[in-house]
């Protein structure tokens, strides 16, 4: 099968393989899915290194997660070689509709993006905190997003949120890439702290998940070099294939919000929806950590 994205034809192999078994859904509509929505999700990934989660046999088998560019990729995907600890990683970058589709070609569901651009990997432009229920209780997830909304505006932090397609949400807070990733996770760990020190027994940032017990975990850890979040309308490798969605934050208030209340049969309503239309420009991180200090010695 041949698919026409932007100015150029891009060959989706097998369209016919089932990649969602309890839905029927194919590799045509994982392909057409991602044609669709590319015009809202292309900027939300150019620039960045993506990290491929990969199933050619299907969601039901456990798939694999992919750094290096393969080999067998045409010249015109773009990419980043950037270093690690021993080395190098080339890194597939998405810049068009195209390379949406023939990821989607490649069995790759699910596109996982960087906090930072390839042009200055160790400065991240986004932060994210990670809010997963420890068990299925998305009141809890609400609750904390809420929460999380309101000190993130005492620090003066605009913020982005998002369904995950999975179990929770992420806020996501632009930034001016101004610090390194470790400053950022720093302030992060630093901003989840007293969050849970303010709601002590719904809240930990414990690392151990024997410490936790039923409280929910304020995750900061994606805000490294070289980790990955979901991207925005990535589908998840799910059953029903949920679709990690923007939200303005009244949506929250909405009693029909799941964290896969939409999927990959959506496209339409989500090239529809207003979310992440004007997302507020990107701040900085040291004089948030300076508020965040201030608040802290101030109880």
């Amino acid at each position: 099968m041949t698919v026409r994205a932007g100015r150029r034809r891009v060959e989706v192999p097998r369209p016919e393989k089932v990649l969602f078994p309890d839905d029927g859904l194919t590799k045509a509509d994982l392909a057409a899915y991602y044609r669709r929505i590319a015009r809202r999700m292309v900027p939300q990934l150019r620039g960045r290194p993506l990290m491929l989660e990969r199933h050619p046999d299907g969601i039901d088998d456990s798939g694999f997660m992919q750094k290096d560019l393969p080999e067998h990729f045409p010249d015109w995907i773009a990419h980043a070689e950037l270093p690690k600890a021993d080395g190098t990683v080339t890194y597939v970058l998405c810049e068009d509709a195209a390379t949406l589709v023939y990821l989607a070609g490649q069995a790759c569901v699910t596109p996982h993006r960087w906090l930072s651009r390839a042009d200055r990997p160790d400065h991240p432009d986004r932060l994210v905190f990670d809010l997963d229920p420890p068990g299925d209780d998305f009141e809890a997830v609400r609750r904390t997003a809420r929460r999380m909304h309101t000190l993130l505006d005492e620090l003066e932090l605009p913020s982005l949120l998002m369904t995950t397609g999975s179990r929770g949400l992420h806020v996501v807070v632009p930034l001016l890439r101004r610090n390194t990733f470790d400053e950022v996770r720093a302030f992060a760990g630093e901003v989840a702290d007293l969050l849970a020190a303010r709601h002590p027994d719904e809240l930990t940032t414990a690392a151990r998940k024997k410490d936790r017990g039923e409280r929910l975990y304020l995750d900061v850890q994606r805000n490294g070099y070289g980790q990955t979040a979901v991207a925005p309308y990535a589908v998840r490798a799910r059953s029903g294939a949920p679709v990690a969605a923007p939200l303005d934050w009244a949506e929250l208030d909405d009693p029909g919000l799941t964290a896969r209340r939409w999927t990959l049969r959506d496209a339409d309503e989500l090239l529809d929806r207003t979310a992440w239309r004007n997302p507020p420009r990107g701040h900085s991180a040291a004089a948030a950590r300076r508020r965040l200090a201030a608040l802290d010695e101030g109880g």
